[in-house]
């Protein structure tokens, strides 16, 4: 939650920790360590981030003088507020990261907006358009006048939806959106031919399920060469990347599907945690790696120079960034990305707040002149059409 103006927070954090960091890294280095206790927040217990921030937290706790709790939930505002308020370090997230840093969806409320967040690591993970295999789906511009599935409330199946239209030149307009009230429901749907197409990691029992119905399942495919594709991407949303993949349903490392890289679950917290602490946790997780790789079918994706380099949802903390150089992970090209994301988390930041003087000022004219004002849905509006204005994209 915001209590200060933001852009003025993040600049001059950034200003004050290239000051300090020259004469502070070969100390930090010597004497980083973990506080004794932490407090991580995660997806419900059942859940791949669950498991791995089980299994990280383990195999920290055998090798190093600390304590982990973990706090798991259901909701984006449940895994993040507890970090928001400093009653958790650290959350283990998924693309709420991003509409945090943005001020969207969930975070477009007035007490919220654009949270200055920070990535520590982020697994990599696969995802693209499960669709039935009795259409004849090769690529994702295939999906014109399709069904595609979308789920009420559910912001990160729906944007990444979008995104993987857009690399086919598509947008909702182009296919024939259809809206269940849960995310199972798509499954049952395309099996029953209500759906042609929906979202999904291609390990998912949902996925076995189609592929062994008589549609059966296709993959359409995201060309890594097709360049004009993946800048549509990007003006979606920026974290997304080619990935091979060579497991789930339909798929081997004999037959790999070219879709779409993204991360879950990122370690998450805020540019205010200690750089110390960061690099002591990042250097810890990497030295325990080998106890806990095997703990899901992805975990192997923590490795860290998998996940320790760009693209995120978030900007990464200078913490994390030191050990990456140190390692050798951290390049030029990670830099360049790492700037460019923190001049628009500082955009956003600033946009808040211009938009938030406007909207106050707006609402005294209104009610001086009689007019009625809901503060909620009128606030909401007024964010999406000043984001707009920007050119920052829509709210929600």
């Amino acid at each position: 939650m915001r209590t200060t103006k933001g852009a003025g927070r993040l600049l001059a954090g950034v200003a004050a920790g290239a000051v300090m960091a020259a004469t502070a890294a070969a100390a930090a280095a010597a004497d980083a360590k973990l506080p004794g206790t932490m407090v991580w927040t995660a997806y419900d217990l059942g859940s791949s981030g669950y498991a791995e921030a089980s299994g990280i937290a383990n195999a920290l706790m055998k090798k190093h003088d600390t304590r982990v709790r973990i706090v798991p939930s259901g909701t984006s505002i449940g895994r993040l507020l507890p970090v928001t308020t400093s009653k958790a370090s650290y959350g283990y997230l998924a693309n709420e990261a991003f509409f945090a840093t943005e001020g969207t969806y969930d975070f477009a409320v007035p007490q919220w907006g654009p949270q200055d967040l920070r990535i520590v690591l982020g697994r990599l993970a696969g995802g693209g358009m499960s669709c039935a295999g009795d259409l004849g789906i090769k690529t994702p511009a295939d999906m014109k006048g399709k069904r595609i599935g979308y789920v009420k409330g559910n912001p990160s199946v729906n944007v990444k939806t979008d995104a993987y239209l857009a690399f086919g030149g598509l947008t909702q307009a182009d296919v024939v959106p259809v809206w269940f009230g849960s995310y199972n429901a798509l499954k049952t749907a395309v099996i029953s031919n209500q759906l042609d197409c929906f979202g999904s990691v291609t390990t998912s029992a949902n996925a076995r399920e189609i592929e062994a119905s008589p549609r059966g399942l296709a993959w359409p495919e995201f060309a890594p060469e097709n360049k004009e594709g993946w800048a549509k991407i990007s003006k979606v949303a920026d974290f997304f990347q080619p990935y091979r993949e060579t497991a789930g349903a339909g798929i081997s490392k004999e037959k790999p599907k070219d879709i779409v890289g993204y991360r879950y679950p990122m370690i998450v917290t805020y540019a205010r945690q200690s750089d110390d602490e960061v690099y002591a946790l990042i250097k810890g997780i990497d030295e325990v790696f080998e106890d806990f790789a095997g703990t899901t079918g992805s975990a192997q994706n923590w490795a860290l120079n998998i996940a320790g380099k760009p693209p995120a949802d978030a900007p990464w903390h200078d913490g994390a960034i030191r050990y990456l150089k140190e390692k050798g992970v951290w390049d030029a090209e990670a830099q360049a990305w790492q700037e460019k994301r923190l001049e628009r988390l500082a955009t956003v930041m600033a946009a808040w707040d211009e938009a938030t003087d406007k909207y106050t000022t707006w609402r005294a004219d209104e009610e001086k002149k009689g007019n009625k004002v809901n503060p909620e849905e009128s606030w909401l509006k007024f964010w999406n059409d000043y984001r707009m204005e920007k050119g920052l994209g829509p709210a929600s």
